[in-house]
């Protein structure tokens, strides 16, 4: 995605007002709601055929909507047992190839929790096999980029500054940022300077193009001492969402912002209704 294009809003999954709950009919209730993207949820399981990958990516061509996917929440990059720990990456790489079959640009993904190890150890370990996965999708020819996402709960690896350094140190890999999670796990990150401190820290990184591709997951969200609680209705939560879309577009970020709100198209709308009257 180029910056000429702008930001994209779209839905973690299918709207709930599609005629079918069928990965097409989402994409065409997209383009009905006049929005440009959506991210095709596989958190259960990676349960398309190729030949309904293909389908959707016809779909998605000819209207115009691009595509990312989330993999399945069971993973665990630093998982202790080697039979988990394949899975994970197993999951990962499955979700990539049915990506690249529909014509999507990027894999979403949790990628870890600590198990009460040592952070720098887990980044260790959760880089390698980020490593291993991209090189396995390269050597099949897949350039899908694979995105860990900053996670809301301290229990989780992936923080801001994780996911930033995975990216810059591991190609193919790029950050998936999530303002509600960050927000609920630091407490703090919820006003205009705040948002803008985040972006220059991604440009610094990582250099004006990853602010150009830029994957956004935004939501209400609740949270306590812990972190994240769960997702709630814009509305209903502290998320300063016109401050983060402030920031977003004076500096001209790209890419796409998939809502993940309960009532998702409601919050969609309103998040690019918000950022047009900016």
């Amino acid at each position: 995605m180029t910056s000429k294009e702008g930001l994209l809003f779209g839905t973690a999954g299918i709207p709930h007002s599609s005629r079918e709950r069928t990965t097409q009919s989402g994409i065409e209730r997209i383009r009905e709601l006049e929005m440009g993207c959506m991210e095709v949820e596989f958190v259960q399981g990676v349960k398309m055929s190729p030949q309904t990958a293909r389908d959707v990516g016809n779909v998605a061509a000819k209207r115009a909507i691009r595509l990312s996917a989330h993999a399945p929440y069971f993973v665990n990059l630093n998982a202790h047992e080697l039979e988990k720990m394949a899975a994970s990456q197993e999951r990962i790489i499955q979700t990539a190839r049915v990506t690249a079959l529909f014509g999507g640009e990027s894999v979403v993904f949790h990628p870890a929790f600590y198990l009460k190890d040592e952070p720098s150890q887990v980044y260790a370990t959760v880089k390698k096999n980020l490593e291993q996965i991209v090189a396995k999708l390269r050597a099949e020819g897949n350039r899908v980029w694979i995105r860990p996402e900053v996670m809301g709960r301290g229990s989780q690896f992936g923080t801001l500054d994780e996911v930033l350094q995975l990216s810059a140190e591991v190609d193919g890999v790029a950050p998936t940022l999530d303002f509600a999670h960050w927000h609920a796990r630091t407490g703090k990150a919820n006003s205009y300077n705040e948002f803008i401190a985040i972006l220059k820290k991604i440009e610094n990184k990582l250099g004006r193009k990853a602010l150009d591709n830029m994957h956004i997951h935004l939501s209400g969200i609740s949270y306590g001492p812990k972190g994240e609680r769960e997702h709630v209705d814009l509305p209903e939560s502290d998320f300063k969402y016109e401050e983060l879309l402030r920031a977003l577009k004076d500096y001209k970020v790209a890419g796409a912002l998939i809502c993940e709100s309960p009532n998702l198209e409601k919050d969609a709308q309103l998040l690019q209704q918000t950022y047009r009257k900016l």
